[in-house]
């Protein structure tokens, strides 16, 4: 069973109850734009135990708010009792609550009207009381009522507007967007864990551009990614890069960002983040060690924005290393292969091809990495250790900081391919160290 099943089911059984059941939310607004919903979601006028005594599998997970989640056969529906919200003292949620009969009460609480219709999934009906139709013809992302007391209610929301116009390629209506650059501030309240799942959303669920350049229109930018910002106006040198300034091309990069992890689309998004804080000019513009400065930015801003520690030394990692694809065609064989190996290299290549095609459109270092991966096999990237700590003990070396320099060498030569055993091995150090 799916999910969509399993809510015409609820709403069916409610029904039959006597009660008002409604499809609500992204799910309706989805079907009528034509795209596949992702959840959904049910509005009723039964109360919270009345649902949960209707569906055995149910479970209260917001009682204050009148939300049940129904489970069956691994679907979920979320369903939620019609409800009015009064006074947010927190910016994020209602200090009382009022169970409603009348879903006109319950849709006057939500936060755009493109989120704010409801459908009868048995009659196909649709309730749209605050003009969420036009809006979805005309394109609009549009607050419900006055947008300063929306806005005031859950500061997030001023996020979530661009994240909708970024994911729907939809423009923000002017007394929105006026309403979020007055409050702007606002959002330096909000949770720093909401404010990382925001940005995830625009950044992994397509019209990443679109939704970065609204951040900077709404003046949000700098007050969550001030680093970012910061990149507007750095000119970097023609020769490499025709396209503009950092923030013209980092903003390029991110366009072309296709169904991209969020580690993938975050270091795309701060590989030149240490350009802004590197800017000089000599006899040209330069950006002395700008990816190292960059790597430990990123792990500041990551930090910040509560990222895990696997997701931080990912996007680390990309930043610190993006710049050695210059050098791939001069490095020796076994720092290629070192190269080649990192984990997750698949998005350093991307990260890459999205740097050469946002600038010079140069690919040759880019087809260069994938002909070698193509032609070495994986055991040849990272062979089996021809000796270990244990064989040189057992040599007679005395265990010291030399044997780490012993064994980069051996590994060295394995890797491009001047030796093949342990006896070559132990000859080798012995030769070179002993």
């Amino acid at each position: 069973m799916n999910s969509e099943d399993l809510a015409r089911r609820i709403a069916l059984a409610l029904k039959q109850r006597g009660r008002h059941a409604y499809l609500v939310g992204g799910c309706v607004r989805d079907r009528l734009l034509g795209r596949t919903p992702k959840d959904f979601d049910i509005s009723t006028d039964a109360p919270p135990n009345e649902v949960v005594a209707l569906f055995p599998s149910a479970e209260l997970v917001g009682a204050h708010f009148g939300v049940v989640l129904v489970r069956q056969d691994g679907a979920q529906v979320e369903v939620a009792t019609f409800r009015s919200d009064h006074y947010y003292s927190d910016g994020r949620r209602p200090d009382s609550v009022q169970f409603e009969t009348d879903p006109r009460q319950d849709v006057l609480r939500r936060d755009f009207t493109i989120n704010a219709l409801m459908l009868d999934p048995e009659t196909g009906e649709i309730l749209d009381y605050v003009g969420g139709r036009e809006d979805l013809d005309r394109r609009l992302i549009r607050a419900i009522g006055d947008p300063v007391t929306r806005f005031g209610e859950d500061h997030l929301r001023m996020l979530r507007a661009p994240r909708f116009a970024a994911s729907l390629g939809f423009a923000i209506e002017p007394a929105t967007a006026a309403a979020i650059r007055e409050l702007r501030t606002s959002i330096r309240d909000v949770a720093a864990e909401r404010v990382r799942d925001e940005l995830t959303r625009i950044l992994t669920e397509g019209g990443a551009r679109r939704g970065f350049e609204a951040l900077d229109d709404l003046r949000l930018l700098p007050e969550i990614l001030p680093e970012v910002a910061a990149m507007h106006g750095v000119e970097q040198p023609p020769e490499f890069h025709p396209e503009g300034d950092v923030w013209i091309h980092t903003m390029l990069m991110i366009e072309g960002l296709r169904h991209p992890t969020i580690t993938e689309a975050l270091g795309v998004l701060l590989h030149d983040v240490g350009k802004p804080p590197t800017f000089r000019v000599a006899e040209r513009i330069r950006f002395d060690g700008h990816a190292e400065v960059g790597a430990t930015m990123s792990v500041g801003i990551l930090n910040r924005l509560r990222f895990s520690a696997e997701q931080i030394d990912r996007i680390e990692a990309l930043v610190a290393n993006h710049m050695k694809f210059k050098d791939v065609r001069q490095m020796r064989e076994s720092a290629l292969k070192r190269f080649l190996r990192q984990p997750h290299f698949e998005e350093h290549l991307e990260l890459h091809r999205l740097d050469c095609l946002s600038s010079h459109r140069n690919l040759e270092n880019y087809e260069f990495c994938l002909e070698k991966l193509a032609d070495v096999a994986p055991e040849e990237l990272k062979p089996p250790p021809l000796l270990t700590g244990r064989d040189l003990i057992a040599a007679g070396f005395e265990p010291g900081p030399a044997f780490s320099k012993m064994l980069t060498a051996v590994e060295d030569a394995q890797l491009e391919s001047k030796i093949h055993s342990r006896e070559e091995a132990l000859d080798l150090v012995k030769r070179e160290f002993g």
